[in-house]
Formats: structure tokens, sequence, C-alpha cells
């Protein structure tokens, strides 16, 4: 068995970090604005070569070690609106505290590729990350908004972020995902306050 799908055995006293893509399942909705959080982790579990994906937890999981940290991916299976019925599972499984949760997601509220970490707060209006603060009971989770612009007057915001990106759009945010992946591994091995202040500064 190769180490990177050993590190969760040879140390369960210490509690894994969780990363947590937001989106919802099924091929429909790939590649969507509403996805960019599935898009984004499997992005990081192409590059870091995590163990295979497997389901548990109404999740797609993948475990590993990235760095010094143990880690665990989680792309829930729930659908967008109830993500934190799988994010609690998994939390208390793995007894990992709020701090060590990282939950990225869309923000309509952001530019195009602009991304925003947060050390905790409220959810903005993004039901998936209300649904994981409700179901944890606290703000106190570290998040990764990533911004797909707002809604255009002449559009239904449920269908506008239900839309995928034009190949222009598709440019920003590739290289803005890109980024994304830079700022979690930062959280992982500087924590929380270090990636904000690297990741939300303007470029």
């Amino acid at each position: 068995m190769s180490s990177s799908t050993t590190g969760l055995e040879a140390t369960k006293s210490v509690a894994p970090k969780l990363v947590v893509g937001l989106g919802n399942p099924g091929s429909k909705y790939e590649h969507t604005r509403h996805n960019i959080g599935f898009d984004c982790l499997n992005r990081l579990h192409q590059a870091v070569g995590l163990a295979p994906v497997q389901s548990k937890f109404e999740s797609q999981i993948a475990k590993g070690r990235l760095g010094h940290h143990d880690v665990v991916l989680a792309w829930p299976m729930t659908y967008m609106n109830c993500s934190g019925r799988a994010v609690s599972q998994i939390a208390r499984f793995y007894k990992i505290p709020p701090e060590c949760i990282l939950v990225v997601c869309d923000d309509l509220s952001l530019p195009l590729g602009k991304l925003r970490l947060r050390k905790s707060g409220s959810s903005g209006g993004q039901k998936g990350l209300d649904d994981v603060l409700k179901s944890m009971g606290t703000q106190d989770i570290p998040r990764l908004r990533i911004g797909i612009d707002a809604t255009p007057e002449n559009r239904e915001t449920v269908d506008y972020v239900l839309s995928k990106f034009s190949k222009k759009e598709r440019e920003v945010v590739d290289e803005s995902l890109q980024r994304a992946l830079e700022a979690i591994q930062c959280w992982l091995g500087e924590g929380i306050l270090q990636a904000m202040n690297r990741f939300n500064a303007t470029k």
C-alpha cells in the first residue's frame, strides 16, 4: 500500500483536515457555475494524487496526505441545499472540528474568478454553505468562495447558476481554479489567516 493511503491509519489520534467542494451530482450539472466547488476539488485531487475516490457518508471522498497533513476531500452527493447532512457525517466520523474544515463554493456577489477566504461568518445567501453551517451548529467554519459574477438583469438566478461558462469566461475560471488550489494548500500548511492575506488581495 502506498504512503499516500496510509497516512490516516498511522495518525488516527490526530484529526485530518476536511476540504469540501459544494455542487450538485449528475452529468447535467457538470461544469456549471454552481458546481465550481466540485471542479476545484476535482483539480486538487488530480494534481496531488490522493487515493481513488470512494462512496461514503452520502459523498464521494478521497483520503490521503498533503504535505504534513492528513486530508479528506469530499464531494457531497446530497445536492447543494442539503450539503450539511453529508459534511456533518464526515466530521463526526473522523472527529474533525469546525476550524479544520474548508468549504469551497461559488459566490454570486464576487466578480468572475475572484477568490475570497473567510475564517467564519454567515453564508451570505449561499444555500449549500448555509446548510453546512446549520448542520454543524456554528458559523466558525473556514470557507473559500469563488466568484461567478452576479445574475444578469435578464436572467433568473436559478437558471443562471445552473448554466455553463462561456469559452471566454472559462479561461478566467481556469486561472482562478489554479489559484484556488494554491490557496487550499496554503490553508492546509499555514492556516486560514495566512491564506486570507495571500489570496484575498486583488491581483
